[in-house]
């Protein structure tokens, strides 16, 4: 008799007299805590995507490429990844050098990039959190990781959910999903924060709509 068998069936005997295992408890969560209408979920996405120290802008569609390209020279950003399935019309007015998300391309490389723009999958406001799936928009998960900018893209009110069981909804399990409440931080015993440590130190969220 093995090791294992001697283990499985101590575990066996261990068990024979015990109760049957009752059913689990139904848990009832609420989909979301109040009653917001649209402009104000997206307000208070706003507000919680400040709190994490995000810097929030806000414009209509036919702004989005000025205000990219303003926050990418306000930034000195030199190159810029570019996820494959991002609209090319957003960068219209950029002028820092487009760089592809490619499979070969090595952490070193990719912390040589300035910037990353992005969209995402969807944001929640009751948390602050913006999601990305690794959709054609958002990219690989490194490239919103490894440069220490980035430029994310949310368009309102129709990504925008209320409560993080209504984002769960609208999200496929068996995707990588990055769940970005503001920038990159840590703090130590001592309560010092460090920005930057494990993905960007800058994170800012475009609203558009």
């Amino acid at each position: 008799m093995s090791g294992r068998e001697r283990i499985l069936g101590r575990v066996r005997r261990a068990l024979a007299d015990a109760p049957d295992v009752p059913a689990p408890v139904e848990r009832t969560y609420l989909r979301a805590h109040g009653d917001l209408d649209a402009g104000r979920t997206v307000d208070l996405l706003a507000a919680n995507l400040a709190d994490y120290r995000a810097l929030v802008h806000r414009c209509p569609p036919d702004e989005l490429p000025s205000v990219i390209g303003r926050l990418l020279a306000a930034r000195g950003a030199g190159s810029v990844v570019v996820p494959p399935g991002l609209d090319p019309g957003w960068l219209a007015e950029v002028d820092a050098r487009w760089v592809e998300d490619l499979a070969r391309d090595t952490p070193y490389e990719l912390d040589r990039v300035d910037s990353v723009v992005t969209g995402c999958a969807v944001a929640i406001a009751e948390t602050g959190t913006i999601v990305l799936d690794g959709g054609p928009d958002q990219g690989r998960r490194r490239i919103t990781l490894v440069p220490d900018h980035h430029v994310c893209v949310v368009r309102v009110p129709g990504q925008v959910v209320s409560s993080v069981p209504q984002a769960l909804e609208r999200l496929n399990p068996t995707r990588p999903l990055t769940w970005i409440s503001g920038p990159s931080a840590t703090s130590d015993i001592e309560l010092d924060r460090v920005e930057g440590v494990h993905g960007p130190r800058t994170l800012e969220v475009i609203l558009v709509g």
